[in-house]
């Protein structure tokens, strides 16, 4: 279990990562009432928020950006094993330094989160949605980061504020969003599918059906929604599950392009220097 705590400016990061053969726990609090934005990486861990006689469940977690209030009476449990690793990132600041974050940076939390500055309950849930591309990328450099000392704190700022741009700019885009709830639930769920079944996914018209979607929306949609085509979402999957099984060492490069659905190691080996600018045999664990 990897718990680090980063104090920048008004705000304190919590970086949270752990990946266990058994299943375990992980349970956290917050000592003060805090209005927060939670960012999961590559791990799938279980969320479950407790409080009082309630809690509420995440059983999908994996690029799942949450926004709520808590106050010290609310548990956050997560559930980690093997196939489902923890990795997290909470961006957290007071009520109380609402007012005095810099660059117009506390009147975007009154205007969009206005329902957490001012919470009805020991824990609010905000707005919350799947990352795109752009910031699943932000949240894993941050993770696979090799910078120490005062480089590695200029770079979590920078990387912080560059989420929560990204955080604030797709709220902002979802107030505007033309995609009925029940459609964007449809397209949610093809993006689960599509994430479980890495190595044999289904054909765009066999999705379409899965979902109850017909393939003009789910192309047309999906892209709107994640903001990358259907197959390129499912390509990004696969490399990205790749690089984490070769750098924890849980496969050997052939394996793991097996497993996410390459037939073809030169194949693999080049869509992955496409996307990462190394080739897979470059990666330090």
């Amino acid at each position: 279990m990897i718990r680090d705590i980063i104090d920048i400016n008004d705000f304190t990061i919590l970086l949270e990562a752990a990946n266990s053969e058994e299943p375990s726990v992980d349970s956290c609090f917050f000592e003060e009432p805090i209005i927060a934005v939670a960012f999961y990486g590559a791990g799938n861990v279980d969320l479950t928020v407790k409080y009082g006689d309630n809690q509420k469940k995440f059983n999908y977690t994996k690029g799942l950006t949450l926004s709520f209030y808590a106050d010290k009476n609310v548990e956050f449990v997560h559930s980690v094993s093997a196939s489902k690793p923890l990795e997290c990132i909470v961006i957290a600041t007071t009520l109380h330094n609402i007012d005095k974050l810099p660059n117009q940076e506390g009147e975007l939390f009154g205007e969009m989160l206005n329902q957490l500055v001012f919470p009805t309950d020991h824990y609010v849930e905000g707005p919350g949605f799947f990352m795109t591309h752009e910031m699943q990328q932000i949240v894993d450099q941050v993770f696979h980061s090799k910078y120490e000392g005062k480089a590695k704190m200029m770079f979590f700022r920078s990387q912080m504020t560059l989420l929560l741009a990204h955080f604030f700019g797709q709220l902002s885009a979802m107030s505007e969003e033309t995609i009925p709830g029940e459609e964007r639930e449809k397209l949610q769920l093809a993006r689960e599918i599509l994430a479980k079944n890495l190595e044999t996914p289904p054909s765009l018209s066999e999705l379409s059906k899965q979902i109850g979607l017909n393939t003009f929306k789910l192309k047309k949609e999906f892209k709107e929604l994640f903001g990358v085509p259907v197959f390129k979402y499912l390509q990004n999957e696969r490399l990205n599950t790749a690089h984490d099984i070769i750098r924890k060492k849980k496969m050997t490069i052939q394996e793991a392009a097996w497993h996410v659905g390459y037939d073809s190691l030169s194949s693999f080996s080049n869509a992955f220097a496409k996307k990462f600018g190394f080739r897979p045999s470059e990666i330090k664990g």
